[in-house]
C-alpha cells in the first residue's frame, strides 16, 4: 500500500506485543476494503501507560486494541467507557470519537461468535462452567449473562476471586444463577456433571504441565468445551477434550470475531472473512 498524509493511523499497546496477529488481521481488512489506512504495533510498558495514550491521541490515531497487561489500567487515561466496557471493567477496543478516546470490549462479542461458528452453540438456557475468574473471565462472563444462559459456575483457584465475581455480576443479571466453587478435580466433579458448555479463561497448561483438572469421566457426553486461549499446535485443553471426544474449539475464533468487531466499531463496515483468510495465510 501507499501511505500518504491521509492514511489513517490505527494500532495495538501491549507488553510484549511481537507476538500479535493482530497487524496481520487488520491491515488484511484494510487493504481488502479499499480503505487508506495502516495498523501498528506499539510496544508500551506499563508506567508509560497514560503518556503513551496521551501522545496517540495528539497524534490523531483513530483508533486501536489494547492487550495485556492494559486493559485494565487504560481505563482511567480514556474519556469515557461505553457500558460493556465500564461493567467488564477493562477495555480491549479504542475509537476514536472527534477529541475524545472512547473505550469498548469486543472480546465477549468475539467469544460468542466462535461458540456460535465454532461449536455451533447457542448458549440461551444453557449451563455453563467458567475456569478461572481474571480479566478475560469477566469479558466471557457478562457475555453470556448477556446471551441468557440458565447458570454459570466460575471455578478458580481463589475461591474468594470467584466468589467477588459472582457478588458483582448477580444483581446486573437476575435470571442467570450465579455460583462459584474451588478450581481443583474433586469440586468440579460436582458442578460439571449438568455443564453444556466449559470455557477456560485461565492459562493452565501453557507452561507445559497437563491440563488435569477437569474430571472427564463425569462430563456428559454433548459437552462442548471452549479455550479461551489460542495456540497453533492446539491448546492442552483442547488436546484433553479431543481425546475424551468432546467437541472444542481453542480461541482462535474469539481472536477473529473480537477484531471484526473492533473493525466495524471504527469503519462502520463489515470486513467479512478478510481476518479469517489473513489468519489463513500464515
Amino acid at each position: 500500500m501507499t501511505i500518504t498524509g491521509k492514511t489513517a493511523l490505527y494500532g495495538i499497546i501491549g507488553d510484549p506485543i511481537q507476538h500479535s496477529l493482530s497487524p496481520v488481521m487488520q491491515n488484511e481488512a484494510f487493504a481488502a476494503l479499499g480503505i487508506d489506512a495502516i495498523y501498528v504495533p506499539f510496544h508500551v510498558v506499563p508506567e508509560f501507560l497514560g503518556e503513551a495514550v496521551a501522545g496517540l491521541k495528539a497524534l490523531s490515531v483513530q483508533g486501536m486494541n489494547v492487550t495485556v497487561p492494559h486493559k485494565e489500567a487504560i481505563c482511567r487515561f480514556l474519556d469515557r467507557l461505553d457500558d460493556d466496557a465500564e461493567l467488564i471493567g477493562a477495555v480491549n477496543t479504542v475509537v476514536r470519537d472527534g477529541d475524545d478516546f472512547v473505550g469498548y470490549n469486543t472480546d465477549g462479542i468475539g467469544l460468542i461468535r466462535a461458540l456460535n461458528n465454532d461449536l455451533g452453540i447457542d448458549v440461551l438456557g444453557k449451563n455453563v462452567v467458567m475456569l478461572g475468574a481474571g480479566g478475560a473471565a469477566r469479558s466471557a462472563l457478562v457475555a453470556l449473562a448477556r446471551q441468557g444462559v440458565q447458570t454459570l459456575t466460575v471455578a478458580n483457584r481463589r475461591l474468594e476471586r470467584a466468589q467477588q465475581l459472582v457478588e458483582c455480576y448477580q444483581p446486573h443479571f437476575p435470571a442467570v444463577k450465579f455460583t462459584a466453587c474451588p478450581l481443583s478435580h474433586d469440586d468440579l466433579s460436582v458442578v460439571v456433571t449438568d455443564a453444556d458448555l466449559i470455557v477456560n479463561s485461565t492459562s493452565i497448561g501453557l507452561s507445559g504441565e497437563s491440563f488435569n483438572v477437569l474430571p472427564w469421566q463425569v462430563v456428559k457426553s454433548e459437552c462442548r468445551v471452549y479455550d479461551m486461549v489460542y495456540a497453533a499446535q492446539g491448546t492442552p485443553l483442547v488436546q484433553e477434550a479431543r481425546k475424551h471426544g468432546y467437541p472444542c474449539c481453542d480461541g482462535l475464533g474469539m481472536l477473529i470475531g473480537q477484531g471484526e468487531a473492533a473493525f466495524q466499531l471504527w469503519t462502520g463496515q463489515d470486513p467479512g472473512s478478510a481476518l479469517a483468510h489473513a489468519l489463513r495465510q500464515l
